[in-house]
């Protein structure tokens, strides 16, 4: 299952860049020209899955956190056109087919470990999804809504959470919540 912040029409999934790259994409509402659309970017509709992996916004060139609002038909194209990041058995015909699809799909999902406040694991998984290729420049020119930066928010529940203050910071957090994904949506990407 897929929690996330979401309207009828747009999903907000989380990003962290450098002031250089988060700022000016900000400011302008899309990604600067020096933003990478050749590369593989990561998108996480888990605001907890962004903390962990940026480390509150204070590892280095992860320091600007952004929210980004992308199109709801654009998030459900990259699934519908994703693979699993990892071969796995009773999903992929075999390990060769799946390595060819691979190399081939604008998407890939990954499910990690959802964290709670602490950051610790929780026992359920978080979906992290890798663009490539048509899907970046999707993205990027035609999926994206709006870009929130969410650094000071970050920060502050951070705050919080060190000075053991855990109810104030969980009432700071964006409210996520089952995202409605028809079962035929994400049935090949199931882990």
């Amino acid at each position: 299952m897929i929690r996330a912040v979401h309207s009828e029409s747009t999903i907000t999934v989380y990003q962290a860049y450098s002031p250089e790259i988060g700022l000016p994409a900000v400011r302008e509402g899309r990604f600067p020209a020096r933003w990478k659309r050749d590369r593989m970017t990561w998108i996480k509709p888990s605001f907890l899955w962004m903390m962990y992996r940026c480390g509150w916004g204070s590892k280095a060139g992860q320091d600007t956190v952004l929210a980004v609002e992308i199109s709801r038909d654009g998030f459900e194209w990259a699934l519908r056109h994703a693979i699993l990041s990892s071969h796995v058995r009773g999903v992929h015909p075999d390990q060769n087919t799946w390595q060819r699809q691979l190399k081939r799909a604008p998407a890939r999902v990954q499910w990690d470990p959802e964290r709670d406040l602490r950051l610790q694991p929780l026992p359920y998984r978080s979906l992290q999804l890798g663009l490539s290729g048509e899907a970046v420049r999707r993205y990027a020119d035609e999926w994206t809504v709006a870009i929130r930066d969410v650094t000071p928010l970050a920060r502050e529940i951070h705050s919080l959470v060190s000075g053991g203050d855990l109810d104030s910071a969980g009432q700071l957090l964006p409210q996520e919540r089952p995202y409605p994904a028809p079962d035929d949506l994400l049935a090949h990407l199931r882990g």
